[in-house]
């Protein structure tokens, strides 16, 4: 029941996203590039004004909320989260502003699993269970990626490799529903694309495969210290909320227009890494830029009280760093060594994804999803492994407790 709600809610929020980027991106964008210096600022303050009217969703704001609602809430998450927080997440980010669809979509998946366990009264250790269950649907459905969406909804509880062993098979029966009720709207191909013959076919690449570990390592504690920064900064400043979110959109034009790549979900950028054979020393900075502005735009956004998640943007840095990272090691090493910018990206949004939000598993397997091409998961294993062990104690998400023992759920 939890897969089917959420597999329709989620359907309902894609045709949303859609006809916001249709009605309020696209047009705005063939009209006028400098509208966006403002344009991030007025979606931003439409949706926490949306938000604002709802006392219940005062703190809502997505994948952290969830985990919070998991350990201190006893899984309960408001119902008014699924309509309120679909709409004020699209003005977000379909006005441009940097953040992603993900953090939204797993609390609304979360709101699922605790609406089918008020139904049916049920205790709250079952309802716990939907919640992780609604989480993982919902995930499932929007990437695309049924097992890597059942991973996370265990796995992202905790910032060490601890998991909710309870959760995992109804996570996996509520997955396979919500991603086989989505694909029917929206097909079954992978969510971005990229050629299967680009593989893991030489030991020798584990060494500059080791050194994307530790640029990654250093380049998740920047999002993390950037995001963090800016959201202590908004939190201590003594001014309306509505302000705040002005002043974040604001910052966040301002970027956008010098380097309009960072606007919204910024997944094109993902498409052409993977996809197009990027070399030359132009790209190679360009993709470092886009690094530094998505993080610091992406900080803005959702730090200042943005409707919208740091998902997303985790996977476009690290798909930006891996980028950059594989065009130096393809200009510098020899041709024997089969060197790929676009396996490199793949990789890179693998070990950010699983050092920024601590779920590496997750982020093995969902990039092989994404992509559809599941012959580079060893350099990912390598990867992840390496940057989730280096930044043990940083993450995005303050409400994952360490571990089981450090859960009031398990006192």
């Amino acid at each position: 029941m939890v897969g089917v709600f959420a597999g329709l809610v989620v359907v309902g929020f894609r045709f949303l996203i859609d006809l916001g980027f249709e009605w309020i991106f696209n047009s705005t964008w063939s009209v006028a590039r400098w509208l966006f210096l403002v344009l991030p600022a007025f979606g931003a303050l439409l949706g926490y004004l949306l938000i604002k009217r709802f006392d219940s969703l005062e703190h809502a704001r997505g994948t952290d909320s969830a985990i919070l609602a998991y350990h201190r809430r006893h899984g309960y998450v408001p119902p008014a989260v699924l309509p309120i927080k679909s709409v004020a997440s699209v003005l977000t980010v379909a006005s441009g502003g940097s953040a992603g669809y993900e953090g939204p979509v797993t609390l609304l998946g979360a709101s699922c699993g605790s609406i089918v366990a008020s139904w049916f009264n049920l205790s709250r250790r079952e309802r716990r269970i939907l919640m992780t269950a609604g989480i993982s649907a919902g995930i499932a459905a929007l990437f695309q990626a049924p097992l890597a969406g059942a991973i996370f909804g265990f796995e992202v509880l905790y910032s060490s490799s601890d998991i909710e062993y309870d959760c995992i098979l109804p996570c996996f029966v509520a997955s396979t529903v919500a991603y086989t009720i989505f694909a029917y709207f929206f097909g079954w191909g992978a969510l971005f694309p990229m050629p299967t013959d680009i593989a893991y076919s030489n030991g020798l690449r584990l060494l500059p495969y080791f050194v994307l570990a530790l640029i990654v390592t250093f380049g998740v504690r920047f999002y993390i210290s950037c995001y963090t920064s800016v959201e202590n900064s908004f939190g201590e400043m003594r001014i309306p909320g509505w302000t705040k979110v002005v002043l974040g959109g604001l910052v966040t034009g301002l970027i956008g227009f010098l380097v309009p790549e960072i606007l919204g979900t910024s997944y094109p950028v993902i498409r052409r890494t993977l996809t197009e054979q990027l070399t030359g020393q132009t790209a190679c900075v360009l993709l470092v830029v886009i690094f530094f502005a998505k993080a610091v735009a992406t900080s803005f956004t959702v730090g200042s009280g943005g409707s919208g998640g740091v998902f997303a943007p985790a996977i476009v840095c690290g798909g930006a760093l891996g980028g950059a990272v594989g065009i130096f090691f393809a200009r510098v090493l020899p041709v024997s060594w089969g060197v790929h910018p676009a396996a490199f990206a793949l990789v890179g949004m693998a070990g950010f994804l699983a050092s920024a939000i601590r779920t590496p598993l997750t982020a093995i397997v969902m990039v092989a999803e994404m992509s559809g091409n599941h012959q580079l998961i060893v350099p990912a294993m390598w990867v992840c492994g390496i940057s989730f062990w280096l930044n043990n104690g940083w993450t995005l998400y303050r409400s994952q407790p360490h571990n089981r023992d450090a859960s009031p759920i398990h006192e």
